[in-house]
């Protein structure tokens, strides 16, 4: 198959854009004489004028090749798909040999045997994603009509759908991670094969899909994406508690919750939240109603361990009893978190402050999340202030005490929020 190549002038790539390292990396494999492309992700975001976050590399070189030429720099990783990370400092440029290894059927039979650039695009997942850059001319190589689908904003998956779904099943959250992050719109035949395949992904490993979920929660497009998984019905298949949930009253809340961590994401970056505070965002609104439901609606105020057996029920419920079956070190977290967010704000309206509150390990955490409550609910802006203000005073003067719990914010609400995404 002859592919189609397009120049700067047809492309309007910008190079300043591509990471110097990478480059540095792609002209030591053409030195040694390889071919080395620029491949994936981040061809599809220099088309779209973004940044890319990771800048992958595809090599007809192998492994040990690749290693002969980095030598310490170098790391291999993996044995059923054997990659090369080249590190530069804490940043990591990764590099792939070409691949084939397909049967008749279009099953992958082996990720280590090696093949040419038109077999190794040929195993990827969708078009937009199937494109290399050549950087020693500036020049886009395309064998499957990517570019074409960049411009009409259009995800399709390479090779028929069906048989790519099955042959893994996890491309279907990616295909909804991309119609969530860029708003592309979804070919008619591969659209039709997310409802025939979609129980197929009951056969993929529960931790590459809680792996998909949590980096989507980390994306800046997590509402968007928690609801396309409903509307597609895969939701039901690995959440079927939170599914119910969300067409309940709790749903407006929870999502909200999603937007405003959202938010963040896009106005800071990635790494801005922890884990187990995006999970928590999925449990907190429900947690609220069952606390009204069985306590304030009665005039109880429940104390914190009975605020602690109903917030681990949900999230045995919920989470942990799922398909991804989310882990411990996620779970008795988010847990902290959600019972700290009644320490720091009373169900009884008494506000007892308390010095043993901001020595407990996962308080940072809380008062993150306490940060979108105050997103969500612009009449918690002033206590999260005084709180942040009090904790930060705290940790400047160790031991000091302070009292104050009801001080004034030094900024207006809206201030306190914008200037302060995400610093605790």
């Amino acid at each position: 198959m002859q592919p189609k190549t397009y120049f700067a002038k047809d492309h309007g790539i910008d190079p300043a854009l591509i990471d110097r390292d990478a480059l540095y990396v792609l002209e030591r494999l053409r030195h040694a004489g390889f071919t080395a492309y620029l491949v994936g992700g981040s061809v599809r975001d220099l088309l779209l004028k973004r940044v890319p976050k990771d800048f992958d590399i595809s090599t007809s070189a192998r492994p040990e090749q690749i290693k002969a030429i980095f030598q310490r720099q170098c790391i291999l990783i993996g044995r059923r798909f054997r990659l090369a990370h080249i590190r530069f400092g804490h940043k990591i440029i990764e590099v792939s040999t070409f691949r084939t290894g397909e049967n008749d059927s279009g099953l992958i039979l082996h990720d280590n045997e090696w093949g040419t650039p038109e077999e190794d695009v040929l195993r990827r997942d969708f078009t937009i994603n199937g494109l290399f850059y050549d950087s020693s001319n500036h020049s886009i190589i395309d064998y499957v009509n990517g570019w074409e689908d960049v411009q009409k904003h259009l995800l399709r998956t390479i090779g028929e759908p069906e048989k790519r779904f099955k042959q893994d099943p996890v491309r279907l959250l990616r295909l909804l991670k991309f119609h969530a992050r860029y708003n592309f719109k979804i070919e008619e035949q591969t659209e039709q094969a997310i409802h025939v395949c979609r129980i197929e992904i009951t056969k993929s490993s529960p931790a590459r899909i809680l792996e998909e979920i949590l980096r989507m929660l980390e994306s800046g497009a997590s509402a968007p994406f928690i609801k396309l998984l409903a509307e597609y019905g895969i939701l039901n298949i690995l959440f079927p508690s939170l599914t119910q949930l969300l067409k309940t009253t709790y749903g407006k809340t929870i999502f909200h919750y999603l937007t405003c961590a959202d938010q963040l994401y896009q106005h800071k970056g990635k790494n801005v939240l922890d884990r187990a505070i995006l999970t928590a965002c999925l449990l907190f609104p429900v947690l609220e109603r069952e606390l009204d439901k069985h306590y304030l609606s009665k005039k109880q105020t429940p104390h914190i361990g009975e605020i602690t057996l109903v917030a681990s029920s949900l999230v045995k419920e919920i989470l942990i009893q799922s398909f991804s079956h989310f882990p411990r070190r996620i779970t008795s977290t988010m847990l902290s978190i959600l019972v700290a967010q009644y320490r720091l704000t009373p169900l009884s309206g008494k506000r007892h402050y308390r010095e043993k509150l901001f020595r407990q390990k996962d308080f940072e955490l809380a008062l993150k999340f306490f940060k979108l409550r105050a997103l969500v609910n612009e009449k918690l802006v002033e206590t999260y202030s005084s709180i942040r203000d009090q904790y930060r005073q705290f940790v400047r003067h160790g031991e000091k005490r302070h009292h104050n719990y009801h001080g004034r914010p030094a900024h207006s609400p809206h201030q306190v929020i914008s200037h302060d995404c995400a610093a605790t």
